[in-house]
């Protein structure tokens, strides 16, 4: 059998984004019927891109600081949890360096021309993604320390063991918040929104189950009747932050395949709207002092959810009937609990809401992943040209 070389002529789109320079070997690797083109550097794992110095020396740093901090108190017995304990340090200094380590490395990643995804996302969004990131890693280590303090209720340890320990906790802290700079994408945008809103009402609900929040309406949760009230409402405001940021990535990255289309210009600016609308819930709670704007705010959620499903499928290039059909269910189901509570008086405010909350929050996270399939359709098809010709050497490779 008779062996050939083949040459392609790649974009110089395709070659900017592999890092190629003559000379260099790419690898083929073929699954079936398609074919996947690697350079040399990006077979570097991602983990062996992360130098050890940059997660350990600051861990370090701040296992120096804890331990000056108790020998100057002369505390030699410190407890796991409390005011001042282990959990308090790690959770303050993890949450404080984490952060920075990962503002450090996202920049760096903002400035590489081949990451795209972080070439897309506007210096406007980056106080926002950082902050984001900073209240996940902050509601993370208060809920892991919560589960220790329960399973381990009055443990303490002495200034050296409980220096190690932290130590341990903060090097694990600093990997993970470099590994996300390194890694973050668009589809990481999107859990971290659906991350924030769930996990920030599902802990005002836990916190005041004492209070029986469920007899009054999900609302409650925000006002002064509520315990740690502002949780609830800097979930909502954050959440709002994420999806102005998601969006404004997506459109972006939208444009170049879609160039000038209007209805995308609608599509954004109700996204956008819709999303600000979202954040005013948080900042007018249902206070008897904003009780009037926060209804307002709250029956234009309903409107903007209105219409995007009903303008779906004008607002939106290449969208599938299934996507349709599942749109005008969940707008016929959120018709049919509007008619139940308001006309027949069979549901309670509480499951009207968390219907309606569940619903339109589940509907726009489907709508953001698929606007994200559609910039993966959009920016993965290249057509190259290809030369065959008897092989002179029998050693060369693709």
């Amino acid at each position: 059998m008779s062996e050939q070389k083949m040459r392609l002529k790649l974009p110089q789109k395709v070659t900017k984004q592999l890092a190629l320079k003559d000379g260099d070997q790419v690898k083929i690797t073929l699954r079936n019927h398609d074919a996947l083109i690697q350079s040399s550097a990006s077979e570097i794992s991602l983990y062996q891109r992360i130098s050890l110095a940059w997660y350990v020396l600051p861990a370090v740093v701040c296992a120096l600081v804890f331990n000056a901090f108790f020998a100057v108190r002369e505390d030699n017995q410190i407890p796991l949890s409390g005011n001042t304990s282990l959990a308090t340090a790690t959770i303050l200094l993890g949450v404080i360096v984490g952060t920075i380590l990962f503002g450090i490395f996202f920049i760096r990643e903002r400035r590489n021309q081949t990451n795209t995804f972080s070439k897309n996302i506007y210096w406007r969004n980056f106080p926002v993604i950082i902050l984001s990131f900073a209240l996940i890693l902050g509601l993370g280590l208060l809920g892991f320390f919560w589960l220790f303090r329960t399973m381990f209720d009055g443990l303490s340890f002495d200034r050296l063991t409980a220096t190690i320990i932290f130590f341990i906790f903060e090097t694990i802290i600093n990997y993970v918040m470099i590994l996300v700079a390194f890694s973050l994408a668009p589809n990481m945008l999107i859990r971290l929104f659906t991350l924030v809103i769930i996990s920030g009402v599902l802990i005002a609900m836990a916190s005041n189950t004492s209070r029986r929040w469920w007899q009054y309406n999900l609302s409650f949760l925000g006002t002064k009747l509520a315990s740690n009230s502002w949780q609830f409402n800097i979930t909502l405001m954050f959440s709002a932050l994420i999806m102005v940021a998601l969006v404004d990535y997506i459109f972006v990255s939208l444009h170049a395949s879609y160039p000038h289309s209007w209805r995308l210009n609608v599509l954004r600016g109700v996204l956008t709207l819709m999303a600000v609308d979202l954040g005013s819930v948080g900042f007018f709670p249902n206070n008897a002092a904003s009780h009037y704007m926060h209804d307002k705010v709250s029956g234009f959620l309903v409107y903007f959810i209105i219409i995007l499903i009903v303008g779906i499928r004008w607002l939106l290039p290449g969208i599938t009937k299934e996507f349709l059909t599942l749109s005008y269910t969940i707008g016929a189901i959120l018709v049919a609990a509007d008619i139940l509570f308001q006309g027949v008086g069979y549901l309670s405010l509480t499951a009207f809401e968390i219907i309606g909350f569940v619903l339109s929050f589940g509907w726009v996270v489907m709508l953001l992943q698929l606007l994200q399939q559609l910039i993966d359709r959009g920016t993965r098809v290249f057509y190259v040209k290809a030369k065959v010709k008897p092989s002179e050497n029998k050693q060369d490779l693709l």
